[in-house]
């Protein structure tokens, strides 16, 4: 696995007319923030040796380099899940890629289900910390050279670039809260009871991602930055269905202060 991520660092590398030190995940109804890079030039995910392929609507699948808040930036612009049958190798391929580009801060997005009866559908929550609820951990098998056997996860979204966040979301008057996100590996959406037992262990949020990037580009120290746009609400006394497409229709409507947000963060940090 090793030798293939240098491998496809290395053809990158050969075609990449910019250095940039900052890497975006975006997620679920969020890939159009990619509309706000300039001077962008981009690869699909099916032309860059070894880089699996997204299947999911609405991840379109390509890395995108450009410039963002007027830094050079690398976005993923389509994301891989756990669900779709892709082992966490795989899943977090991309994040090793960007260690061996030299990406110093990763900045993550995704929709979630809120647990907190404070949420409201449309809120942004800067995430604190998560809970690994994966089958499978990303660190499993032999230790990569690019971090310790056992890290320690105890800032493992970076304090700074959270205060950061709430930096801004004050000056711009944009309402944030703040939360622990469970990562599942679904593709079910969460039972009413897995909803409550998910929120009395802990967790504020509940999604399919994240986790497991996270966990690599701490283990790559790599800088991390995760915010989730609340899609939905469960747990409560009146349960209400979701699905894909409600959970895209909530996260582009939240886009414009999510943007707004996470430019100023690269222009600043």
């Amino acid at each position: 696995m090793y030798e293939k991520i240098q491998e496809t660092a290395s053809w990158l590398k050969k075609r990449m007319k910019t250095s940039p030190e900052t890497a975006i995940i975006l997620g679920t109804g969020l890939g159009q923030l990619a509309s706000e890079i300039t001077d962008t030039y981009e690869f699909p995910y099916s032309e860059i040796p070894n880089m699996p392929v997204s299947t999911v609507e609405g991840h379109s699948g390509k890395l995108i380099f450009g410039k963002l808040g007027g830094k050079d930036i690398m976005a993923m612009q389509g994301r891989f899940h756990f669900y779709e049958g892709y082992s966490m190798k795989e899943v977090t391929f991309p994040v090793r890629v960007m260690y061996e580009l030299g990406i110093k801060t990763l900045f993550v997005s995704n929709a979630a289900g809120g647990m907190n009866p404070e949420f409201k559908i449309g809120d942004l929550m800067i995430i604190d910390d998560h809970i690994n609820f994966f089958p499978e951990h990303p660190l499993h098998g032999k230790n990569f050279p690019t971090g310790p056997r056992f890290p320690d996860m105890h800032e493992t979204y970076d304090h700074e670039l959270i205060a950061l966040a709430d930096k801004i979301a004050k000056e711009k008057n944009i309402k944030v809260v703040h939360g622990v996100y469970t990562g599942v590996q679904g593709p079910t959406f969460e039972t009413p009871a897995e909803y409550r037992m998910y929120h009395t262990l802990g967790g504020d949020a509940v999604g399919m991602s994240t986790v497991p990037e996270v966990i690599v580009a701490h283990h790559c120290g790599i800088k991390t930055f995760g915010i989730s746009i609340i899609t939905d609400l469960g747990g409560f006394d009146n349960p209400v269905e979701v699905s894909h497409e409600e959970v895209q229709v909530a996260a582009n409507a939240a886009q414009p202060v999510m943007t707004e947000i996470m430019r100023e963060m690269i222009k600043r940090s």
